[in-house]
This record gives structure tokens, sequence and C-alpha cells, in this order.
């Protein structure tokens, strides 16, 4: 029979954060999308369409910022900017 201090100890050496970040980039990501998608087409049925045109453009930018950052590319894709830029 495992004592209660040692069964701790092992419940601790087994914690770590690698399962929920790859649910949060598996399930959040998807939902979150699909809720902006539901928002664009409520506001596009009350036929604003220049502020669904504004907030299209803005929901890329941000979908590019998230991409870089869950591909961990991040250093790569700043230097080839940096390279078009400076040469």
């Amino acid at each position: 029979m495992i004592g209660p201090e040692a069964l701790v100890a092992l419940v601790a050496q087994a914690v770590s954060s690698g399962p929920l970040q790859q649910w949060i980039q598996d399930n959040v990501v998807p939902l979150i999308l699909l809720g902006i998608a539901i928002i664009l087409l409520w506001i596009g049925g009350r036929g604003d369409n220049a502020g669904v045109a504004r907030r299209s453009v803005g929901l890329i930018i941000g979908l590019v910022a998230l991409g870089i950052a869950v591909s961990g590319n991040g250093p790569e894709i700043g230097s080839f900017l940096a390279s078009l830029l400076t040469g």
C-alpha cells in the first residue's frame, strides 16, 4: 500500500502542461474561429458590409500572428521579414 506522501510525490512527477497545450491547440482555436465567423455573419446580415470588411482584415492579421505563435517559427519569419527590408 502506498502512503499519502508517496502518492502525492508520484502524482506530482506526472504533472505536465503538454496535454493541456495540445488540447488548447486542437480545440480552443477552432472554437474561437467559429465564434468569430458567426459574429461576422451576424454583422453581415444586418447590412453592414463595410464593418465586416474592416473586421475581416483585422481577423486575417490576427490569424497570421496566431499562426506564427503556434508554429514556433517566429525567429525564422522575423529574419525573413528583416531580410526583405535590409536586402
